[in-house]
């Protein structure tokens, strides 16, 4: 979501970063972004304070997320979230042609269903499904979410599945189900540089460059 389809000017990671700075854990939003991108966020802020060598506190990764999912509430709140460039066109021509269309985010489902309704995106009208974090066992790199999805529209060959992320965590989540198609995409977390360490099939910079690859 975040990134990816919706443009929230990173208000999420420079979120998180503030609320862990807030924490005494002295961290930068370049590390927030390259260690967190993607990610389920206890996770994320799990593996930012590994990174800052604190292992395994995880009450204090609890209260941090705690702190953090309200914080984040008040800022999606007042901040102008908008639909990412082109997003709207996309998903109306790829509903047009038959290919459903499944928003997954490292976000719980208070928050994507928050930024969703946010957004006037109704599930069975802009877009076809929503999976979120904790709809599935494990976060992302692993491939729950991805198959939750095909579950519930019957696919059953990953190979028709594409997968489209802002982040390297994203395009490991699509090859760890079995994807045909991983596309990173630069208008998100991560750079062109840091989309290519996973090895996707394709990088874009807009989502209108994603049909020709359909």
């Amino acid at each position: 979501m975040a990134g990816t389809t919706v443009d929230e000017d990173n208000i999420v990671y420079k979120t998180l970063q503030t609320t862990i700075s807030q924490a005494g854990v002295n961290c930068s939003l370049e590390q927030v972004l390259r260690v967190g991108a993607g990610k389920e966020k206890l996770m994320a802020i799990r593996d930012i304070l590994a990174e800052n060598g604190i292992e395994m506190h995880y009450s204090l990764a609890q209260e941090i997320y705690k702190s953090f999912v309200a914080e984040l509430a008040v800022a999606y709140d007042v901040y102008p979230l908008k639909p990412q460039p082109g997003a709207a066109a996309l998903f109306a021509e790829l509903r047009n042609k038959k290919i459903a269309v499944v928003l997954n985010t490292g976000y719980n489902a208070t928050t994507a269903n928050f930024i969703l309704q946010k957004l006037g995106w109704q599930t069975g009208g802009v877009i076809d499904g929503l999976i979120t974090a904790s709809d599935v066992a494990n976060s992302r790199p692993k491939p729950d979410m991805i198959l939750l999805a095909m579950q519930q529209f019957g696919i059953t060959d990953a190979a028709e599945v594409a997968k489209v992320g802002d982040s390297a965590i994203d395009i490991l989540e699509g090859k760890n189900a079995g994807c045909g198609l991983t596309v990173g995409i630069t208008t998100g977390a991560h750079t062109f540089k840091q989309l290519l360490e996973p090895d996707p099939d394709y990088i874009i910079h807009s989502l209108s460059d994603l049909l020709p690859l359909l």
